[in-house]
């Protein structure tokens, strides 16, 4: 097994092998063709050591953050999630895992995104400043904490993808 961390690919074992207490599979970059993946599977069972082998499952994933990769999903939709993760990295990730859907995710990047700040609050205090203008004396009462968990509720979704790195998007 090889293992190269950061990469976005999925363990694909031999099901023959796997039931007769052999573990035979391979890592694959899931970040290709489909049909690409399926050549490099059928290649893995080809060189399984339970003759005719032709079942297989995916049995492990890295680099697709919190989005669940099945058993046996289809490698199309594997390519997918994975092109979408590597075009936009741990924030695709985070999209695809609370939408489930990449053209739910796609459309909020395209069409909802408001901007990266390190906290909610601090964009709920620069779209404040950009409204109004804020007398002086009265900023230091303004509480955009409390502004942005209001925000949160129903005006904005927010993923966070570091400890100071939130995605700010316009809800529906």
């Amino acid at each position: 097994m090889k293992s190269n961390k950061g990469e976005i690919r999925i363990y694909v074992a031999c099901l023959a092998a796997y039931n007769s207490g052999t573990l035979h599979g391979e890592w694959i970059d899931a970040n290709q063709d489909p049909y690409d993946m399926w050549n490099e599977v059928s290649a893995m069972l080809r060189q399984s050591p339970i003759a005719d082998a032709e079942e297989w499952a995916i049995h492990d994933y890295d680099g697709f953050g919190s989005i669940s990769i099945s058993e046996y999903e289809g490698f199309e939709s594997v390519s997918n999630k994975a092109a979408f993760i590597a075009e936009h990295g741990a924030l695709g990730a985070e999209l695809l895992g609370y939408y489930a859907d990449i053209e739910d995710a796609k459309s909020a990047l395209e069409d909802r995104y408001a901007g990266e700040y390190q906290s909610l609050s601090d964009f709920a205090q620069e779209i404040t400043e950009q409204g109004a203008s804020v007398p002086e004396n009265l900023a230091y009462y303004i509480d955009y904490e409390k502004m942005a968990q209001d925000m949160e509720i129903n005006d904005v979704l927010r993923i966070k993808t570091q400890h100071d790195q939130v995605h700010v998007f316009w809800a529906c």
